[in-house]
């Protein structure tokens, strides 16, 4: 029986790193990407850019499912954009979990929601919409993660930590246990969180507490 078809929204990097997920995972035939004009017929790891944005509407009559394979990391807007016109034109986006990833039978994945290699999410946490939980990062016991977050490589949420809607944790960076991020903040790379931040704060220096 041959695997359904998948269009990936997006023809960055990222979109390479969700090929090779999806290529393990295994559930899905990678059909094209979605690109940039000038990205037409290129090809990324053996697969071509077949469609730009506005092709969209035609594709959704063809395909069933997509997934949004753009990154995140200063804003969100681009992700939550092309979700909600795939959602809107009755694409059905997956959760795409990476083999290698350890996803407690006890949490919850979210639609159109890609979980890399080497992930760990443990009891009772929960991922909403779009996100990006990135490799290896670390989802501990009865962590939220809104929607159209991105948690990137390496990065550790501790227990009961809250990221809001739209927010960006950035590599290797540590949330302390119980805090909250407020919706679309910035956490940049290799930084200790340990007090709650308002909506939109960019904790980005050492000068943070």
């Amino acid at each position: 029986m041959s695997k359904p078809k998948i269009i990936l929204i997006g023809a960055g990097g990222h979109a390479h790193a969700c090929i090779d997920v999806i290529e393990q995972h295994g559930q899905y035939q990678i059909a094209g990407l979605v690109g940039k004009s000038e990205e037409i017929h290129t090809r990324h790891l053996g697969y071509y850019v077949i469609a730009t944005d506005g092709d969209l509407p035609k594709l959704a009559k063809d395909y069933q499912y997509a997934l949004i394979t753009v990154g995140q990391i200063q804003t969100p807007d681009h992700r939550i954009r092309l979700y909600h016109q795939a959602t809107v034109l009755g694409f059905q986006l997956p959760a795409i979990i990476a083999p290698s990833a350890h996803v407690s039978r006890h949490s919850a994945i979210g639609a159109g929601t890609i979980v890399m290699h080497g992930v760990i999410v443990n009891a009772g946490a929960r991922v909403g919409n779009n996100c990006i939980i990135n490799t290896r990062a670390l989802l501990e016991h009865d962590a939220t993660v809104e929607d159209h977050c991105h948690i990137s490589t390496g990065a550790i949420l501790n227990g009961n930590v809250h990221i809001d809607t739209g927010s960006f944790v950035g590599c290797g960076s540590v949330i302390k246990q119980g805090i909250t991020l407020g919706e679309r903040c910035i956490v940049g790379m290799g930084l200790s969180v340990r007090h709650n931040q308002v909506a939109q704060a960019r904790f980005v220096g050492s000068d943070n507490s």
